[in-house]
Parts: C-alpha cells; structure tokens; sequence
C-alpha cells in the first residue's frame, strides 16, 4: 500500500505552512502529521540541497505519493522541479500538485503541464527581474539614492579624513563617531583613491 506524504514550505519565519497543509487534507489527501515535512527555507535554494526535503527524500520508497500544494514549493526555477520530479519518479515516487488539479506529475500529461506552467512562471519571474532593473536605472539616472544611508554626513566623512591622514587611528574614530571600524575604513580608502 503506497504512503502519501506532504511537503510544505515557507520562505521566511513570518510565514506559516498551516494553509498549504490545511489544503492538502481538504484535496482529500490523508498525510499523517509524522510524513509531513515543513520547511522554512527559501525556494531558490534546489530542493536537493534543503535539509527537510532531503529528508522526506530518504523516508520515501517506491510507490509512494508527494503531494505538495503549487510548483513554486518544490522550486522556483523549471529546470530544478523538472530535476526534483524527475529524480522523484527514478524512485518510483509519484508527485501530485494540486494547483494543477491534483495531477500526477510523473505521468506523461503531468510532466507536460508541468513544464509548461514552470516555464512560463520562470519567465515571469525573468520579466519582473527585468523590470525591477530598469526602475533602478531610471531611478539612478535621476538621481535617487539607492540602498541604505551613509553612517556619515559628508562633513563627518571630509572630518574623518582629515583626521586619518593627521594620524588618528580608525578604532579611535570608529568609537567616536559610533560607527563601525569598515565605515571608517571605506573613508580611508575613498580617500586614498
């Protein structure tokens, strides 16, 4: 008799896996709290290489089900679930995602839908990539500040440097200005350039 297990996952503490869990029973999936796996780790990171999934991977024989809710929690790129699925199937583990209906991905249609809903979520995830690049540019171009604020206004930084080249030591200004040492640092090499 085949063993159903659930993978479920998260990118971050804030999130929980209860809705994708809570999911999974409603498709009518009977996943005992023990062949749940849940993990909070980030989807760019290969399924291989995630300590939980690896786990469940070790736990499964062949003729067993994975059921997970959507694509994007065995992967975020097309070629890492197509790899995971496949390396699935090689074992004889079927996988089922119930965004797509409950499919089972290791059947031909599966597989067919599959590839073709990852590539298309890829390349969407691409074209956001794309566009977030370009906002910065335009940002840049116009002369938005980006990331996060200099520890130093540019008085302090001309002050630190002057001081530096008098022979103040940078743990000495780091303390005074309460910042750390690499801040101080960065002057000195700004101003050496």
């Amino acid at each position: 008799m085949s063993r159903v297990f659930a993978y479920v996952r998260v990118s971050t503490i804030d999130q929980t896996t209860d809705n994708q869990a809570q999911e999974i029973a409603q498709a009518g999936f009977a996943v005992t709290k023990s062949r749940t796996i849940a993990e909070t780790i980030s989807g760019s990171v290969a399924a291989s290489e995630r300590p939980g999934f690896a786990k469940l991977v070790d736990r499964m024989e062949s003729g067993d089900v994975l059921v997970v809710t959507k694509l994007d929690r065995l992967g975020r790129n097309a070629m890492d679930v197509r790899q995971t699925v496949e390396s699935l199937a090689a074992r004889g583990v079927r996988v089922h995602c119930l965004a797509l209906g409950g499919v089972d991905l290791t059947s031909p249609a599966g597989k067919m839908t599959m590839q073709v809903i990852a590539a298309v979520a890829e390349f969407e995830r691409d074209l956001l990539i794309e566009r977030t690049q370009s906002g910065m540019a335009r940002a840049r171009a116009a002369g938005a500040h980006m990331g996060r604020p200099s520890a130093l206004t540019a008085a302090q930084a001309m002050d630190v440097g002057r001081r530096l080249a008098a022979g103040a030591t940078v743990s000495e200004l780091a303390r005074e200005h309460k910042v750390s040492r690499t801040t101080i640092q960065r002057v000195r090499a700004a101003a050496g350039a």
